[in-house]
């Protein structure tokens, strides 16, 4: 049976009422993740009151030697 570590990455939604991710600070952050061989598993957005997303949480796994 194939065994995995995993992580999380917190990216902040910038902004007064949040919203506003920077996608090539968030692009480098997955290249550098995947570079170390984390393999993205999945993104979902984390909101606060009024709906507006605050930031956006991802999960990466990989195979433990």
């Amino acid at each position: 049976m194939e065994k995995f570590e995993y992580k999380t990455l917190f990216t902040d939604a910038k902004g007064a009422f949040g919203g506003r991710v920077d996608p090539s600070a968030f692009q480098r952050d997955l290249n550098e993740l995947g570079a170390q061989g984390w393999e993205l598993v999945s993104t979902t957005a984390a909101t606060q009151s009024y709906g507006s997303t605050r930031w956006l949480i991802s999960v990466f796994k990989r195979r433990l030697p």
